[in-house]
């Protein structure tokens, strides 16, 4: 299989992965096993590999890992995954699926990167999944913790809300024509200032104070 060798991955069952790749559209088409069964077992292993991750290098409370790891392995962060590996452009689709863009579903996409692990830890055992993941998927999230969030005020909120704590945005200070402001904005949680971000306007200057409030926290 090109994607195994693209990755590095070697292996004498290469049924297995292609049973990780294999839709059920695809599955039912042809009478064979889909890759639902190895998502199920994916799922659990990336969880216990990200919250081993967190526990090693981000020193917060429960609460908040709880929300990190939420992040990191909630749909659109298994779609990004799975994108940059360029799994999707291996994925077995029934003739349906294919037509309709199946190879970009969201749900699918983020499933594959599941089942692949999952496919992985059956082959190759929990060191080599991790190291797999230390190797393509840690980085990902180390460059830009929560980049595939979106809305970095209300994740903050909801991470704040989990300690009681106080949450505040500050502008401190205006630059520029009237017409063309530039706003640098501070963001505190209990009077600490965590994170800071600078736009032309108050908006976009809070949500990029609280991403880099959120990258601070996760680090």
């Amino acid at each position: 299989m090109k994607i195994l060798k693209e990755l590095g991955i070697t292996t004498e069952n290469y049924e297995l992965y292609e049973r990780a790749l294999t839709h059920s559209s695809y599955a039912n088409e042809e009478n064979i096993e889909s890759y639902e069964r190895l998502e199920f077992l994916g799922d659990a292993v990336f969880e216990l590999i990200i919250s081993e991750y967190l526990y090693l290098n981000c020193n917060q409370d429960e609460g908040i890992m709880t929300k990190l790891r939420a992040h990191y392995v909630c749909e659109n962060a298994l779609y990004g995954y799975s994108l940059k590996l360029k799994l999707n452009q291996y994925i077995k689709l029934g003739r349906g699926e294919e037509e309709h863009g199946g190879k970009y579903r969201k749900a699918t996409v983020a499933d594959i990167f599941e089942s692949f692990l999952g496919a992985m830890y059956i082959d190759k055992g929990l060191d080599e999944v991790k190291k797999f993941v230390y190797k393509y998927v840690i980085p990902m999230i180390e460059a830009e913790p929560l980049d595939l969030i979106g809305d970095y005020k209300s994740s903050l909120q909801e991470l704040v809300q989990t300690d009681k704590r106080s949450l505040e945005y500050v502008i401190v200070h205006e630059e520029g024509p009237a017409h063309k402001k530039i706003f640098t904005v501070e963001v505190k949680i209990d009077e600490i200032v965590y994170g800071q971000g600078r736009a032309t306007s108050k908006k976009e200057a809070e949500q990029l104070a609280a991403k880099d409030a959120l990258n601070k926290i996760a680090k």
